[in-house]
Formats: structure tokens, C-alpha cells, sequence
């Protein structure tokens, strides 16, 4: 996304142009119909994660950090990391080792419960695009997103709270798109991880601190988790400078708010099947309101008072409905 862009730009990472793609905004798409717009800033890319992986190692090196590749580690404790064969001493311990954290674990930090999960599976194709946008269309209890990584390429992944659903069976949900597949190279393997919902009660204890999805995470339907990884980086970076976690909490919990909302309003789409159908023809007759959903999401000038005066709007049939009309509000 835009705002996670900008985020890596801060730390001093870019993503080389020419392995990966970029795209204007984002596109809803269900058997209702459609409801795309463009970022009000910027452009999104897509990047496979070969290439972000190594574009964020390069940028590790180039900030002097010494990589220790299969090192394992077996612990942590305040000062001390234990290794295979030995231990380090550490003023500061960062856990950014993932959903699955060992780190939030050994610290105590890990939650009693486990979050909201739901199961992605992807893979890429080789086929011709067809649009400037990233595509995220709605089935029932499931998404597709189709992301542009380059020009004849595309990631796509399925996305539901069934841990034994693939994409092969996904696609019969959504005929338009598995038609734009029909004779498609297969350019990768099918892949699969866990998304979560989790909020963590602090993401730091002692001199031991949480970033990125370690420290909670938000469903994978927002497209935030790694600007907030960027964004976590930043703040415990501005924090470990002036030997004050409390300072980190508090711009983490105020980071997660955004991200938290969307996450929540988009499977609210999700759980309740009847009334996201309704929310989405909402968004179709009125694109002007997706467009500032997109905004706020996207970080921009959009603010929910006047994604609120844009909904009463259009419940006052301002935007083209008669003052009889019903209609839902997101």
C-alpha cells in the first residue's frame, strides 16, 4: 500500500522497479457487481516475497547489521540471547520473528487467547492483466485477491476460515475470474499460512521488545501488515534512543487503531454474508464513499466524520436515491 511505501522509504528501503509492479487502487468485485478507486497519493506495488525478502536484507547490511544465518536461537531472557552453541549479550532484544513468535513466547508476552484465525493460500500465475488495480473479490465465507506483481504476472490467494480450502476449489466461486485463468502458466507452488486477529496487552516486557506481526496483527484482508512492521520499526527505533518502551507501547496502540477498525468493518462483510452483499451495492451506487473508505484505509486526508457526513448523504438520497430509499451504511 501506499502508506507502507512510504513507511520503508523512512527506513531507508526501496523496492527495485523493475521486480515489481505497480498498481492504482483498489477494486471490489462480487456477483452484485463492482466498485473500484484509485489512492488519493501514490501508487501500491506488488512485490513477490523473494524479492521483498531480499530488498530487506540488503537494506539490513547496508545499516551495518551483522546477519548470523543458521544460528539457532533457543531463548531469550532480559540481556541474554541463548544460542545453539553459546549466548550473546544484548543491551535491547527485539522480537520480529512473526505470527508464530518464539520471542512473545519465552518473554511472557504471549496472550491466553489466540486470536481471530483464518487460512491463505497463493499462488502465481502467468497471464495477461487486466487492470491497473488490485482485485478482491467476495464469495461466500471466503476472498480472492488478485495482485499485479509485473506486467504477465500475478499473485493470487484465497483467503477463509476453512483450513482446508485451495485455490483449485476456491475459483468455483468466482467464474469471471477463473475464466482469466483458463490456460494460465502456473509460475510458483501453492503456498499456505495462517492469518490472525490478535491485540497483545503490552509488546514489551522489560528490556525485551514485539514488532510487526509478533506483536500483533491485524487479517490479512487489510493489506497493513508490513507498514506496520515499518511503522513499528520507526517508533521502537525513536524509543530504544531515549531508553523508553513506554514510549513504544503507547505509538503502537495508537498505530493499531486504523488498521484494527478496517480489519473489523471488512469481516464484518465477512461473517455476516446477507449484509456485506448489501454493503458492497452500497459501495457500487455510491463510489464516492468507497473512494474515502479507500482514503482513510490508505492513510490519506479521509477522515471517519466525513466518511459518516458521506453515509448521511446518501441516506438522504443527496448522491442520486429518493428520500424513501433504504439502504445499509458501512
Amino acid at each position: 500500500m501506499p502508506e507502507s511505501l512510504d513507511a520503508a522509504a523512512r527506513l531507508g528501503i526501496t523496492f527495485p522497479a523493475e521486480e515489481s509492479f505497480p498498481f492504482r487502487g483498489i477494486r471490489f468485485v462480487d456477483a452484485g457487481g463492482r466498485v473500484q478507486a484509485d489512492f488519493r497519493a501514490g501508487s501500491g506495488w506488488g512485490v513477490r516475497r523473494t524479492v521483498l525478502h531480499r530488498t530487506l536484507m540488503d537494506g539490513a547490511e547496508r545499516a551495518g547489521v551483522r546477519l548470523l544465518w543458521g544460528t539457532p536461537v533457543t531463548g531469550v531472557r532480559p540481556g541474554v540471547v541463548s544460542l545453539a552453541h553459546g549466548e550473546l549479550s544484548a543491551r535491547w532484544i527485539v522480537g520480529a520473528d512473526g505470527e508464530r513468535s518464539r520471542v512473545r513466547l519465552w518473554s511472557g508476552l504471549d496472550p491466553a487467547a489466540s486470536g481471530r484465525t483464518r487460512y491463505g493460500f497463493r499462488q502465481h500465475f502467468r497471464v495477461a492483466l487486466w487492470t491497473q488495480h488490485m482485485e478482491i473479490y467476495w464469495g461466500d465465507g471466503l476472498q480472492a485477491y488478485m495482485t499485479p506483481v509485473a506486467p504477465d504476472q500475478i499473485c493470487l490467494a484465497v483467503i477463509s476460515r476453512d483450513s482446508h480450502l485451495r485455490l483449485r476449489h476456491a475459483l468455483a466461486q468466482f467464474p469471471e475470474l477463473h475464466d482469466r485463468l483458463r490456460g494460465s502458466q502456473e509460475l510458483s507452488a501453492e503456498r499456505g499460512s495462517v492469518s490472525v486477529m490478535r491485540r497483545l496487552p503490552a509488546v514489551y516486557r522489560g528490556p525485551i521488545a514485539l514488532v510487526g506481526d509478533a506483536s500483533g496483527s491485524v487479517d490479512a484482508v487489510t493489506g497493513a501488515g508490513l507498514g506496520l512492521g515499518f511503522r513499528h520499526a520507526a517508533a521502537l527505533a525513536e524509543a530504544l534512543e531515549c531508553s523508553d518502551l513506554r514510549r513504544y507501547q503507547r505509538e503502537h496502540r495508537r498505530m493499531a487503531c486504523r488498521p484494527w477498525l478496517m480489519a473489523e468493518l471488512l469481516l464484518a462483510m465477512d461473517r455476516w454474508p446477507a449484509a456485506g452483499a448489501r454493503a458492497r451495492r452500497l459501495l457500487s451506487a455510491r463510489p464516492a464513499l468507497f473512494e474515502r473508505l479507500l482514503a482513510f484505509h490508505a492513510g490519506g486526508t479521509a477522515t471517519l466524520d466525513e466518511i459518516d457526513m458521506l453515509s448521511a448523504a446518501d441516506r438522504s438520497g443527496r448522491y442520486g436515491g429518493s428520500r424513501g430509499e433504504s439502504s445499509a451504511t458501512v
